[in-house]
């Protein structure tokens, strides 16, 4: 067999392989010799028909049979011989030859990754408490949630709800889900088209309304930045009414004894718990905010593509499950390229310092964190052995547990300082940017 490799461009490799005929004859002979024992064929007992006669029948079929398992068995050879590791499974295309078999199989290989000193890499580790305005907060947010409605006879203002029948028109036509009745409009909430809610400031029950307003360019691509009016009739007014943080407002959260002092106390109590989360999920982005910023790595092209494909499936059968229609709604591959190759990227760098490093997988802490996501369900031994009998399902809390060790790896060696912030830049990273803007 013989072998030679060149580079195409970047990654990719094309390597040229090939096999002798004597190779491939002495194996073609070898089974029709098998198959003239067995084979039955008119004119001859079982068996007994000659080998020049079985090639005569089953010659070609027998050729094709062996030449697919010896371009098999020597692309791995090849690999091996020349030291190679495809990225992606190689495209192998047969050349024209007289005698023999030759092919090329092109692929990308993977790129070569140097480590950083990680003593050097600096990483700050964010450190909060639950404060108590932390824990008032959070109780507001609680009566905002179990608000009740009461309708009114006045002109609705910024904080109310009004509920109305709706018609909405493109290009004077009805569109899809254009149509409601008895719809719950939430002024202030942001949750309608821009400028929707604003024009329903003012208006009473009773009262008829057109609204010309433009949908968002981020729409589907059937009503992305066109005009659209809306028909709207009220049917009635309503202003929140929000309960009182008292023994009743406690009970209704399950706590029967102790009150508002117990209810704060579960809060408090379930906020750490949470914070402690936050804090492990945004130490661990800035460890690998700190690799990635380290190295610059020339991703094999196959990999990229190939994971954008599954992206964009993952992508669809999501909008599906949410009941659209995935053909109404275009995605573009390189909305999906950019995080893509952040996750390649790392996962290069992380298989590295674990080859490098020989970090082995913990399977007590993966049983442990199993065991606490089971202990969150009324059945946790059911929900242990559905984890425990599908090796896929326990691969992610694998992979999870897996990156949470080389996280740690790292922080014993980089320098660290500890950065001060609070529950809910933590928590509530977006609200809080919003509020300081």
């Amino acid at each position: 067999m013989q072998v030679t490799v060149e580079t195409t461009q970047g990654l990719e490799r094309r390597m040229r392989v090939e096999i002798p005929e004597e190779r491939i004859r002495g194996e073609i002979d070898r089974r029709l010799g098998d198959l003239a024992r067995s084979v039955r064929i008119p004119g001859f007992r079982p068996g007994k028909a000659p080998v020049k006669v079985v090639a005569r029948r089953y010659g070609r079929q027998v050729r094709g049979e062996v030449v697919g398992g010896i371009v098999q068995e020597s692309l791995i050879d090849a690999l091996g011989q020349e030291q190679l590791r495809p990225a992606a499974a190689p495209r192998i295309v047969p050349l024209e030859t007289a005698v023999g078999v030759t092919y090329t199989a092109t692929f990308d290989v993977f790129p070569d990754i140097s480590l950083p000193r990680f003593e050097s890499v600096e990483i700050a580790r964010p450190v909060a408490t639950v404060m108590d305005e932390d824990v008032d907060r959070m109780l507001e947010t609680m009566r905002a949630q179990r608000r009740t409605w009461r309708t009114v006879e006045r002109a609705a203002t910024s904080n109310d709800r009004v509920v109305v029948d709706l018609e909405g028109l493109v290009d004077g036509a009805p569109f899809d889900d254009a149509h409601a009745t008895e719809l719950p409009v939430e002024l202030g909430a942001s949750r309608m088209v821009e400028g929707f809610e604003d024009a329903l400031v003012g208006v009473q029950s009773g009262e008829d309304k057109t609204l010309d307003l433009t949908f968002p360019e981020n729409y589907p691509e059937h009503l992305a930045g066109k005009p659209v009016t809306f028909n709207v009739k009220v049917h009635r007014v309503e202003e929140p009414e929000i309960p009182d943080i008292d023994a009743t407002f406690a009970e209704s959260f399950g706590i029967a004894d102790g009150g508002v002092d117990a209810l704060r106390n579960e809060v408090r109590g379930n906020m750490e718990r949470e914070l402690v989360d936050g804090l492990r999920t945004v130490l661990k982005q800035r460890v690998m905010e700190a690799l990635l910023a380290g190295n610059e790595i020339e991703l094999p092209g196959s990999m990229v593509r190939d994971e954008v494909t599954r992206a964009m499936q993952r992508r669809r059968e999501e909008i599906e499950r949410s009941g659209i229609d995935p053909q109404r709604i275009e995605l573009e591959p390189d909305a999906f390229e950019g995080p893509v190759r952040r996750r390649i990227a790392l996962d290069l760098i992380v298989a590295e310092i674990v080859k490098e490093h020989r970090i082995e997988l913990d399977h007590a802490r993966v049983r442990t964190r199993v065991e606490t996501i089971a202990s969150t369900y009324q059945d946790p031994a059911r929900i242990l052995d559905w984890y425990y009998s599908d090796r896929e399902r326990l691969s992610g809390i694998e992979s999870l547990v897996f990156e949470d060790q080389v996280v740690e790896w790292i922080l014993e060696r980089a320098r660290v300082t500890d950065e001060p912030t609070s529950f809910d830049r933590i928590l509530n990273p977006r609200q809080t940017d919003v509020a300081a803007a």
